[in-house]
């Protein structure tokens, strides 16, 4: 009998790393990894924000659960994606923005007692509208973004945001009598050694985890000197799922919608630029086409939010960090994180779990998240073409422009008030630079492109494009 004829066999593609899907021994700590990494960014809004308008401490917990339970839903929607419609399916954290405090304050301080967050939220939410109507465009300008200026971006992100882990070194709370004492720096150098060890001395996830490792070790050493406080977990109640318009329904001032729209205008440099930056680290292109897709996001949570009690969503540049340092690109660790995310929410005790890790512990392990970020900005640097003079002055001036607000805080304080919002960025400023010196040495009366003005925002060596 004639055997039948087997079909030939057919591999099966090889996942790219973004799309895979890790075993729940790596899955589980490497998102963990990530909730450490931005919980305290995501608490800072409701905190301050809270106590500007007068909120008890109940208060302050619905405004803390209500931003947990908006940046989990905002990164499933930004990792997991729906169709073609919104998400760009990079491991990208979504949650509040510190970006948005001070014009939230200056609406807060101007408004009537009692119609102080509903005016605040009324704003946030035709933000929200603005970058839904808007974001499209930012993914058709993308050509302007080739890699000489996702570097200089890159780089932005993280040396402009350093001061944020530095001053969590110090303690975190300025107004604190040991705020800078020996004791907070001795943690979270301690901190930061731990780290170094794990990376230096073991292999394989161990490695990768050295960042959880060291937060565990750092809040461990802190506890016998009483530097992690249990009162939050004493205080905080078991659940408490936020309540529709629980602080009033929104109202709509016109000044307030355009500084809150200006500020959204920010976010969404920032947003484009932390997908370009993931887009370089986990060597998948960033296409206009995903930049409008994770834009519509926070354009979707943005108008959302505010009916849970949420504010204006951008991306996290500190879990750009995470994703940097371990080199886990695996978008459904960050997925579990933002559903972790949800359940912390809902469950303000668990919150408050988090929550018992020393301010000194995360200024130590946040000096190498950001650290990293810039690092890879200069790696997209030096495959930018740096030997052309050129270039050379582009990265120049449009580094010293995104480290202006950071070396001088008050440099633009004669600025009207909608350029220190752009400009008081280091990232959005840089970024402007950076682009219109690209227009200007690269576009404007030429009819050819060097060698390093490449049009393309993918880097040399790019992987696969989303579909």
């Amino acid at each position: 009998m004639a055997q039948q004829e087997q079909a030939p066999h057919h591999p099966a593609p090889p996942v790219h790393p973004v799309d895979e899907k890790p075993a729940v021994r790596r899955l589980v700590p490497a998102a963990l990894q990530h909730i450490a990494a931005m919980y305290a960014g995501v608490v800072t809004p409701p905190l301050i924000i809270g106590q500007a308008v007068g909120l008890d401490t109940a208060g302050r917990t619905r405004l803390i659960a209500a931003s947990l339970l908006i940046a989990g839903l905002a990164t499933l929607l930004q990792t997991l994606g729906i169709r073609t419609f919104a998400g760009n399916r990079l491991p990208f954290v979504n949650a509040a923005s510190s970006a948005g405090i001070t014009p939230m304050l200056a609406i807060a301080e101007t408004t009537a007692k009692g119609h102080q967050l509903p005016a605040i939220y009324g704003a946030v939410m035709c933000a929200g509208v603005f970058c839904l109507a808007v974001g499209p465009f930012f993914g058709k300008l993308l050509r302007f973004f080739p890699p000489l200026v996702t570097g200089v971006v890159i780089t932005l992100i993280g040396v402009t945001l350093m001061p944020v882990p530095v001053g969590w070194a110090q303690g975190g709370d300025k107004g604190a009598a040991d705020f800078g004492s020996m004791k907070n720096l001795a943690l979270a150098g301690f901190t930061l050694l731990v780290v170094l060890l794990v990376q230096r001395f073991t292999k394989g996830f161990v490695k990768q985890i050295a960042l959880l490792i060291g937060l565990v070790v750092g809040t461990l050493a802190a506890i016998p000197f009483g530097m992690a406080g249990f009162d939050g977990l004493r205080s905080a109640p078991i659940a408490a799922l936020p309540a529709p318009f629980a602080f009033g329904p929104p109202e709509f001032q016109p000044a307030a919608v355009l500084s809150l729209c200006i500020v959204m205008l920010v976010l969404m440099t920032e947003s484009s630029a932390g997908m370009l930056a993931l887009g370089e680290i986990c060597d998948r292109r960033t296409t206009g086409t995903t930049i409008t897709r994770g834009l519509r996001t926070d354009g979707i949570a943005t108008l959302l939010g505010p009916i849970f009690g949420g504010f204006p969503t951008s991306a996290f540049a500190q879990n750009v960090g995470v994703v940097s340092l371990t080199r886990v690109r695996s978008r459904y660790v960050v997925a579990l994180a933002g559903a972790v995310l949800l359940v912390l929410g809902a469950f303000p005790v668990l919150g408050a779990v988090v929550s018992l890790v020393p301010m000194p512990v995360l200024g130590g392990a946040g000096i190498v998240l950001f650290g990293s970020i810039a690092v890879s900005g200069i790696r997209t640097l030096s495959e930018a073409g740096l030997d052309d003079s050129s270039n050379i002055i582009l990265v120049a001036v449009s580094l010293g422009a995104g480290i202006i607000p950071l070396a001088a805080p008050t440099f633009y304080a004669g600025f009207p008030a909608w350029a220190q919002t752009v400009l008081g960025s280091g990232i959005s400023a840089g970024a402007l630079v950076a682009v219109a010196l690209n227009l200007f040495f690269h576009h404007l009366g030429t009819r050819g492109t060097t060698r390093a003005a490449v049009l393309s925002a993918a880097s040399p060596g790019s992987g696969t494009q989303i579909p």
